[in-house]
């Protein structure tokens, strides 16, 4: 029997990403995800916008669609309810979805503004048995999984520094790449913040940050500016080449180390090699994963636990930022 899925918020990560993709794509939304999986069976929304829901309804064949999650009474109805709503409705929606005690909770991130209640309502749902699923993607992605056996297995030799170029906010993009490197390298600390700009969000600054690992590999997250464009791309310099994730994870970049046709003595890095990436198959490989989770009970790849790590670290860069720079003390 497929699992029963409620999904609350009927925007675009819910749906609507999907909307105009050709037939036989690779589904980037949380409905299409669980529509190609087949083991899922949506059988109810919740959307406050009346148009919106019924065109979600319609396009994903849902039976039942409310205007309010209040309107969904029957706990233990849902084995699967995902949280597509803007994240200033997290908490008022997890509270209800508490009430209604599905197996499993799939979030978008941040799951709340701040980490404190964050880590609040990921203890809530532990102690309730309740599963805790968070959209950080590429901890789902198939190339991103190969890379850090990779990494690991020392394909690439030892790793020298990283770095992250981001924009759109600390906490709404930057909390990806946080989560990303210490899905690949390990916890981070932070040691240092830049100046904090208010490139989309007022309230969520990009800013320039240097982290590192338990074993001291250097982590920079370098920002750019969302008016300029979205970037979201990885590099890691490693004993043996660079290698880049670009496009957010639609392509990858090698340039392997070889003697320099140039200056005798030496050794550079390549023409590149480029491969396309695995980014598309994320959402689907999240749907196997919690399907999986909760049929053969196998651990989830990104929880909420490791979310509010991901957050804490971009509260501190935050307030490390806020803090007077050298030279600038009155």
């Amino acid at each position: 029997m497929p699992l029963q899925v409620l999904i609350v918020g009927c925007g675009n990560i819910a749906g609507g990403f999907d909307a105009a993709r050709p037939a036989g794509a690779w589904p980037l939304t949380h409905a299409g995800a669980y529509a190609r999986h087949g083991g899922f069976h949506l059988a109810a929304c919740v959307e406050p916008d009346a148009q919106r829901r019924e065109v979600f309804m319609a396009r994903w064949g849902v039976n039942q669609g409310e205007a309010d999650l209040a309107a969904i009474i029957e706990p233990g109805r849902f084995d699967v309810i995902s949280i597509c709503s803007p994240t200033a409705f997290h908490a008022d929606h997890l509270e209800q979805v508490l009430r209604l005690r599905p197996r499993l909770v799939f979030c978008e991130k941040p799951v709340t503004p701040t980490a404190a209640d964050t880590l609040r309502w990921v203890n809530a749902f532990e102690k309730a048995g309740i599963a805790f699923a968070v959209n950080h993607t590429r901890r789902w992605a198939p190339d991103v999984v190969r890379l850090k056996a990779e990494l690991a297995a020392g394909r690439f030799g030892a790793v020298r520094s990283v770095a992250g170029h981001y924009n759109k906010g600390v906490l709404n993009n930057g909390s990806h790449m946080i989560d990303l490197c210490s899905d690949l390298f390990g916890p981070l600390r932070a040691l240092w913040a830049g100046r904090a700009v208010a490139d989309f969000w007022a309230d969520d600054p990009t800013i320039a940050a240097v982290l590192e690992t338990d074993s001291g590999l250097p982590v920079s997250l370098v920002p750019a500016h969302a008016a300029d464009y979205a970037l979201f791309e990885l590099q890691i310099v490693t004993e043996r080449g660079v290698l880049a994730m670009e496009q957010g994870g639609l392509s990858w970049r090698w340039r392997e180390a070889a003697p320099s046709l140039h200056f005798a003595g030496y050794r550079s890095v390549a023409d590149d090699i480029r491969t396309p990436g695995d980014y598309e198959q994320a959402m689907t490989a999240a749907a196997a994963n919690i399907h999986a989770a909760l049929i053969t009970g196998a651990p989830l790849a990104s929880t909420g636990r490791s979310a509010w790590e991901a957050q804490q670290l971009c509260e501190t860069i935050r307030t490390m930022a806020a803090m007077p720079q050298k030279g600038q003390e009155s």
